[in-house]
């Protein structure tokens, strides 16, 4: 799934108003997963000055990057994380790891060509899924406007669930978000083509 929609699934699931500490938890645990590729492809691309078929077909599919992936994807390390959280008895730190696991669990059945070493270090294997939230190839043209119903039926959740004017702007802006990653990467990829 697109990382918006991953933030929107998580607030659904975990946010409450009047919790801040747990909100951002939330937010925070579905981002982690997708951080180090905004990261590593920011740099890449915006510092490094490198065409984005080169860091999309080559780098990311590097064993440098897979490393890195691996780690910041492995249901493993997510469920031990959320396994000391319960342990020490941290609710903030529990929120956090279980929205990274729903982050690895919409992905896993989600990504065809690009998956990701979700059980490392316990195995190299990458589940190949039949379907994709963006490759046509693979139902992406189905999958991706589910995802985007989906993400702004949540959004009308949250704009009902919280009630302060700056918590539903920020709702509005998620509902936008989900719509960014297509112009963001129509963007990139017409820079490559220059």
């Amino acid at each position: 799934m697109n990382t918006p929609a991953h933030l929107i699934f998580a607030a659904a699931a975990f946010a409450r108003p009047h919790e801040r500490r747990r909100t951002i938890a939330a937010l925070a645990g579905a981002l982690a997963p997708d951080f180090s590729l905004y990261l590593m492809a920011g740099f890449a691309l915006f510092v490094m000055q490198l065409s984005p078929s080169y860091v999309f077909d080559t780098l990311y599919l590097s064993d440098g990057w897979q490393m890195v992936f691996k780690v910041d994807n492995s249901f493993i390390l997510w469920g031990g994380g959320l396994a000391l959280a319960w342990w020490f008895q941290s609710s903030t730190a529990m929120v956090f790891a279980a929205a990274g696991l729903l982050h690895l669990a919409f992905d896993f059945p989600l990504h065809h060509d690009d998956g990701r070493a979700h059980f490392w270090p316990l195995s190299d294997w990458v589940f190949r899924s039949p379907l994709s939230y963006w490759d046509n190839r693979h139902y992406g043209g189905i999958i991706g406007p589910i995802e985007i119903l989906i993400s702004f039926a949540f959004c009308v959740l949250l704009f009902f669930r919280f009630d302060s004017l700056r918590s539903r702007a920020l709702i509005c802006m998620a509902a936008l978000m989900q719509l960014s990653p297509v112009f963001i990467w129509a963007y990139v990829f017409a820079l490559g083509s220059t």
